[in-house]
């Protein structure tokens, strides 16, 4: 077979007048020989000239297959064109259909099974030919006719019709570069293409072209425009909800949401200004139209909670997959889910060859991996749209949802047996992929449901429900004890929704975390979603429930003795470390008696000195609780403080100094991201508390020697002066939550702003003002934070 030239290929030769092109277009034009292919490609460009195999007799296309060797595609699209239109018999439009997607779909089985390497260098002269010739465009006309009326009726073509266009359409794209782009730029077929989820018979591949459409789509597609969408989702069953949320996931993410660490907030704050005049975001419009279908919600919890014995209706769902083999991007979980089929269908209907299924005797023997690949392909995808939605406009609905649908406690009975399984050697992976790639399906679902918790936990007092009963009392006990009063959240958890069993949803992610391999991607998912049930008012309670189940242990461990690499797991420990030790006397005790030899310290301060970045937040938290322990008055507080080697460091003025320049230091308003902005808070803290002290004067006078000593006066107030400025535009918008500032503190918001606008009093006679502390020459405190 001919090797067909890639997209564009030779547009720099030959080329012609549009009034030429022109001329060739006419009906039964006979081309000059040895141009077609690249005469079709830029009609296709340009929308003149040649463009489809109906403008060519089919003597000459005949005539040429015989030299160009091209399937005899461009004929059997000439006859398609001619059986489908409006009154055509359309039994023949799909006899000719069947002729043709053989010969493309051994294409697209290449190019899924293949190696990646090697499909790169491959071209698909049959895909490629079909597209060339028109059939894409005639394949989106032929799904669309019913969208037309006719002297008042509406045309109907069959599923079986139409599960042959998607399929032919699905292999073209898959094969051929730019189709799926060229369809993304159809919006009126790609609200189309959602009826056609309504049959179960075209459901598969309606979804997974969507799907791979959507994946390309320049503007997020908007689900309210989609006809009838509430009764179209609500009649999904579970298996057509489940892969639906493949799709959902893309209509429901922002494009770009800024989100990411990564994004300036200066970039991110102009987004969010853009996004205010203009409204709602396509993704927050498709949010709340799912969640204004009845039961949506209910069904994804009991999807995401179901038990694998209780799958149903398997063999119906998956015998659609007979053909549609890219459904997972993996054959060997398609085998064995063929073979689930095979299973089942013989104990519901007698034999398989009923359903024309091959007998195999493997199908009396099947893995219970298999099964659960199953559940776990789909409920990661679950789970992603539920971690949306939790994150998103409407968080205080759906988390009343899950709560009261029971999430929580049905994600605790599937962890063992499920999310936190063993791997065996016979579990499988993603096409390409081994098993211990982030992106197989086991670890995939794992850090979903950690991203879950997280999400979950975050400054909401439904967290709670991560704990059984007896854990919930536990934590009462706790208060009583220590004769505080007990967290109002606490008292106010319904008993009725919190996990059931030994031990709740956060205690077993305790155990494995505990167990979890050093060099293991979970660390930083497992502590940040810990990390997250602390997160808000600091707890005590809270604080001792962890304590007494050797969680910070566990950490200076990790820190410490394994002398952890990662930054980014690092960083997530030290950030537990200092939500779960802040203001906590024994907490501190606990670091003492574990850290016990100067030696270990040593090494504790170099990691903490490593990166500021990852360890600011524990700066600040041993900072404050410093603070605290100062002004009380309490023998255990008083022996704390004489021990223990971290307080002892933090609070020497050369210690606290060295942190502070080096925070303002490796920050500056146009690097800001929400991963760093916690330097510029924590030199903030460090500043607050000199003023309470009225030692503000001298912290200020200690920079500019500093910046001295360095050789670069007046560049870091001046660059502090700047950071400030920001602050307040950033922190002081009326749409920025200041309580997070306030609760991880205990320091009132009113006092951060009455100390920022203290540091930047244009007076260069108060002693509290950077500007008194930067030479004139020097002097640079106007930028606008936009240039550079």
């Amino acid at each position: 077979m001919a090797a067909a030239p890639a997209a564009g290929a030779g547009a720099g030769r030959g080329r012609r007048s549009a009034a030429t092109v022109a001329a060739w277009g006419g009906w039964g034009g006979r081309p000059r020989p040895g141009n077609i292919l690249l005469q079709l490609r830029q009609g296709q460009l340009t929308g003149r000239g040649l463009v489809r195999a109906v403008q060519f007799t089919e003597s000459f296309l005949t005539e040429r297959d015989k030299q160009s060797k091209w399937s005899g595609i461009p004929q059997l699209l000439l006859k398609l064109y001619a059986t489908s239109h409006l009154h055509s018999d359309f039994i023949e439009c799909q006899n000719i259909l069947k002729e043709i997607s053989p010969l493309l779909s051994m294409e697209a089985m290449a190019f899924v099974t293949e190696d990646r390497k090697l499909t790169q260098e491959t071209t698909y002269p049959n895909t490629y030919i079909f597209d060339l010739f028109g059939g894409v465009d005639l394949l989106v006309e032929i799904l669309m006719r019913p969208t037309i009326s006719t002297r008042g009726q509406k045309l109907k073509i069959s599923d079986e019709m139409s599960k042959d266009c998607l399929s032919i359409l699905y292999n073209t794209c898959v094969c051929t570069e730019g189709v799926t782009k060229r369809l993304a730029e159809k919006n009126d077929f790609v609200i189309f293409l959602f009826t056609l989820m309504t049959s179960k018979k075209t459901f598969l591949q309606t979804a997974t072209l969507i799907e791979d459409i959507l994946g390309v789509k320049k503007e997020m597609i908007r689900l309210d425009e989609v006809p009838n969408l509430s009764s179209l989702v609500s009649n999904f069953d579970q298996q057509q909800l489940a892969n639906f949320c493949r799709i959902l996931a893309v209509t429901i993410s922002e494009m770009d949401t800024g989100n990411d660490d990564k994004h300036t907030l200066l970039a991110k704050n102009a987004q969010q200004k853009k996004s205010l005049s203009l409204g709602p975001s396509a993704a927050e419009i498709n949010q709340a139209a799912l969640l204004s279908i009845p039961g949506f919600v209910e069904r994804l919890c009991k999807l995401a909670t179901r038990k694998v014995s209780e799958s149903t209706g398997t063999a119906s769902f998956l015998q659609e997959l007979e053909e549609w083999y890219t459904w997972l991007d993996n054959a060997l979980v398609l085998d064995a889910l063929m073979r689930v089929a095979n299973e089942e269908s013989e104990h519901s209907q007698g034999t398989s060859e009923e359903n024309g299924l091959p007998h195999t005797s493997a199908r009396t023997q099947l893995p219970q991996s298999m099964k659960i690949m199953h559940e776990i392909m789909y409920k990661l995808e679950v789970l992603y749209v539920l971690c949306v939605l939790l994150m998103g406009r409407q968080r205080n609905q759906v988390h009343r949802m899950i709560a009261e649908f029971k999430l929580i406690p049905g994600l605790n009975n599937l962890f063992d047996k499920l999310i936190w399984r063993k791997h065996s050697a016979s579990a499988l992976v993603l096409h390409g992929h081994n098993q211990n790639c982030d992106c197989s399906p086991d670890i995939t679902l794992k850090i979903q449901f950690l991203r879950l918790l997280q999400s979950f936990s975050d400054h909401h007092e439904n967290k709670y429900l991560l704990l059984n009963n007896q854990e919930l009392n536990e934590l009462s006990a706790i208060s009583l004890k220590a004769n505080i009063p007990e967290v109002e959240a606490v008292l106010n958890t319904d008993r009725s929704l919190v996990c059931d069993g030994k031990r709740g949803l956060l205690t077993r992610l305790l155990q494995v975390m505990k167990k979890e391999p050093a060099e293991s991607s979970f660390r930083f998912w497992q502590a940040r979603a810990v990390e997250s049930f602390l997160r808000g008012t600091t707890s005590y309670a809270d604080q001792m429930f962890l304590l007494k189940r050797g969680l910070l242990e566990h950490i200076l461990y990790c820190i410490v003795d394994s002398e952890c690499k990662s930054r980014d797991v690092l960083q997530s420990y030290f950030d537990l470390l200092g939500e779960l030790m802040k203001f906590n006397v024994d907490a501190f005790k606990r670091f003492n008696k574990y850290i016990n030899t100067d030696a270990k310290f040593q090494v504790f301060l170099k990691q903490i000195n490593s990166s500021l970045v990852d360890s600011n937040m524990l700066v600040r938290c041993v900072t404050l609780s410093l603070d605290r322990f100062e002004n009380q008055v309490d023998m255990k507080v008083a022996e704390v403080l004489s021990e223990c080697r971290l307080l002892a460091y933090i609070s020497q003025v050369p210690t606290q100094m060295s942190f502070l320049f080096r925070l303002i230091n490796i920050i500056h308003v146009q690097t800001l991201t929400q991963e760093n902005v916690s330097c510029l808070n924590t030199s903030l803290v460090i500043l607050m508390l000199a003023r309470r002290k009225e030692r503000l004067p001298l912290y200020l006078r200690l920079l500019q020697r500093m910046e001295h000593s360095k050789k670069y006066p007046g560049f870091l107030l001046n660059n502090f002066h700047n950071l400030l400025r920001f602050w307040q535009q950033h922190y002081l918008h009326k749409d920025k939550d200041s309580t997070c500032l306030e609760n991880s503190s205990c320091i009132s918001f009113s006092y951060w702003k009455e100390t920022v606008s203290i540091l930047l009093n244009p007076d260069r006679q108060s002693p509290s003002a950077l500007v008194s502390y930067i030479e004139e020459p020097y002097m640079d405190i106007d930028r606008d934070f936009t240039e550079e």
